[in-house]
């Protein structure tokens, strides 16, 4: 929780208040909504719930900025920590924490109102142990980059790149020569998914060491893999005694998980209506040579999906544009493409570093990844 705040001539930052602030955070962020993109955009709508972003985090916070005199709420920002893994050095630990959500109401930008609600989130997650701090803003959105980059020193961690597709036009996806006949899609249980997510994310840039809440969530639909019969059939065997999952003969296979935000929060796709999204998250776990026509296979089946649920509209995922998966997303007039810019700093307060370099923070590429679905 946040024991102080920050005070200026006009300004205070102060912690959300459920009681009195939800109806005014709401409309605040109604009102950001307009005129603030350009192009193809997201714009996140809580549904009268300022928590559902941050609320799957044992450790989180709002901070609001309120005028002194009037006192109304002129600007909102969310946080939360989580520990996640990284190879920079291989098998390092580091307590990260986000930055989400982060409006000012237009009436107050170029104040200082968004670089007093963030140095504020920073104070507070260095008092709760964080050891860097990272975000994720559209490319196009100029104003953030240039508060996170130019104001608060943030240097560039990687790009990605959100696909965003209608599941009403799943069936625009191109159909190439391979059927159904050829490949199998098979849900694996939580056990399996765990397992198998855990051994393989090792190999990641960065990856969360909570797996196993994100995958156990309730939002979360469940976990397959795509893979082609007749390469040999993919054999999950739990194994209780040392938590490893053994994997079959075959050489081109993807898995992926579903996640259902539609109960959470629901989006705007920029010149479109409200849609409900169903996110979906996928990593490589062994890059054949024919990795296109599962990719289509897994955009059907997750669309299909989407289509017999109440409200989903769309599907969402996030690549790395170092992924080889970026290359075999189907192509079509309806589908969106969205580039990400992901941003992170080493919060300056902290003592020393345990041994972790700076090359971490600096990293601009990132490749096979797995995207944080609630952070989204």
């Amino acid at each position: 929780m946040v024991n102080s705040t920050t005070e200026c001539k006009v300004v205070i930052i102060r912690e959300f208040d459920k009681e009195r602030d939800v109806k005014v955070v709401e409309k605040l962020e109604r009102n950001c909504e307009i005129g603030t993109k350009k192009g193809v955009s997201i714009f996140t709508n809580m549904m009268g719930d300022p928590l559902s972003r941050i609320r799957f985090y044992p450790i989180h916070v709002i901070l609001v900025a309120e005028l002194l005199e009037s006192k109304e709420i002129v600007g909102v920002v969310r946080g939360c920590i989580k520990n996640v893994g990284t190879t920079t050095p291989p098998g390092s630990l580091l307590k990260m924490g986000c930055i989400i959500g982060l409006r000012v109401s237009p009436t107050y930008r170029r104040k200082g109102v968004a670089l007093k609600l963030v140095t504020s989130l920073e104070e507070w997650m260095v008092r709760n142990g964080a050891e860097y701090s990272y975000l994720a803003t559209e490319k196009n959105n100029e104003a953030s980059k240039a508060l996170f980059a130019l104001k608060c020193n943030y240097v560039s961690l990687s790009s990605l790149v959100i696909f965003v597709h209608p599941t009403s036009t799943s069936t625009s996806l191109p159909t190439k020569h391979i059927s159904e006949r050829d490949i199998k899609i098979e849900k694996v249980n939580i056990d399996q998914a765990i397992s198998l997510y855990k051994r393989i994310l090792k190999t990641k840039e960065l990856y969360p060491l909570d797996i196993d809440t994100i995958l156990k969530e309730k939002l979360s639909l469940g976990t397959w893999v795509c893979y082609y019969k007749d390469e040999g059939c993919i054999k999950l065997q739990n194994m209780v005694d040392n938590n490893q999952t053994l994997i079959g003969s075959t050489s081109s296979w993807v898995i992926f998980s579903i996640w259902n935000t539609c109960e959470s929060y629901k989006l705007q796709i920029k010149k479109s209506s409200h849609h409900h999204p169903l996110r979906f998250l996928h990593t490589t776990l062994k890059q054949g040579n024919n990795l296109g026509n599962l990719m289509e296979f897994i955009w059907r089946f997750t669309s299909r999906l989407g289509e017999s649920m109440k409200d989903c509209r769309v599907v969402i995922t996030e690549l790395g544009l170092g992924d080889p998966l970026a290359n075999y997303v189907p192509q079509t007039d309806s589908m969106s493409c969205i580039d990400d810019l992901w941003y992170t700093k080493r919060l300056s307060s902290i003592g020393h570093n345990n041994g972790k370099d700076e090359e971490m923070a600096m990293k601009r590429y990132v490749g096979n990844v797995f995207v944080d679905p609630r952070e989204f």
